[in-house]
């Protein structure tokens, strides 16, 4: 799952990070509404985390940009402005959460997970395929009642593909929701194909109805079987 911070508080950005990262998200970060804005812009992400009060704005303006463009990502208003008016303002804006500074990184870690499962799995604490049955928020994969092993990355493209079940995933953007921009560093994707095939290999020893169907030269579909 990828997050973007917007905050310009560099201690508490660092925290936050820090924090999440532990949690096995992928994070990225902004100080500021233009920043964040021109990352939106070009990058996707499961969940954002919003400040209200930004050097160079109101967080709120991010909220209608939001609005304005119809992008799906999940916001988490988190901010030292804990009146109503900015609450009800942010919600009615679209916010999926608001938690007032300070918090605990533990509430803030329940609140991301409650509002992805919202926004991702209908409430429910796994998702049921076919045979194969996943915990996102204990990173667990069952086939057939039987644990499988997957490594961090091989888990993020599993959920990516989940999530994008029985589209078309194009590589370059698997590769940055689960590599983060620094993926646009890369002088070809031959890192991706190490990662799926060690993915579909573990699902079809598995005897798994998820397969990993590829598109020639274009990316990849997830179909149930």
């Amino acid at each position: 799952m990828k997050i973007l911070i917007v905050e310009d508080e560099l201690q508490m950005l660092e925290n936050i990070q820090q924090n999440l990262e532990k949690e096995n998200y992928l994070v990225e970060t902004a100080h500021n509404c233009k920043e964040a804005q021109e990352k939106i812009g070009v990058y996707n992400y499961d969940c954002i985390l919003l400040d209200i009060g930004l050097p160079d704005g109101d967080g709120l303006s991010l909220l209608q940009y939001l609005k304005s463009q119809q992008l799906m990502e999940a916001v988490i208003i988190v901010s030292a402005k804990d009146s109503l008016d900015d609450k009800l303002k942010g919600l009615e804006l679209g916010a999926d959460d608001y938690l007032p500074k300070p918090f605990y990184m533990a509430e803030l870690n329940a609140r991301i997970k409650a509002v992805l499962r919202r926004r991702n799995f209908d409430g429910n604490n796994s998702i049921s395929l076919g045979n194969t049955e996943i915990f996102p928020e204990e990173r667990r994969v069952k086939i057939k009642s039987e644990e499988v092993e997957l490594n961090r990355k091989e888990f993020d493209i599993l959920m990516y593909l989940v999530a994008n079940k029985e589209r078309l995933v194009r590589k370059p953007s698997l590769a940055e929701h689960v590599w983060g921009d620094n993926i646009d560093q890369a002088d070809s994707f031959e890192f991706i194909y190490s990662q799926i095939k060690n993915l579909r290999k573990k699902l079809k020893s598995h005897q798994s109805s998820l397969k990993i169907k590829a598109v020639y030269g274009v990316g990849y579909k997830l179909m149930v079987e």
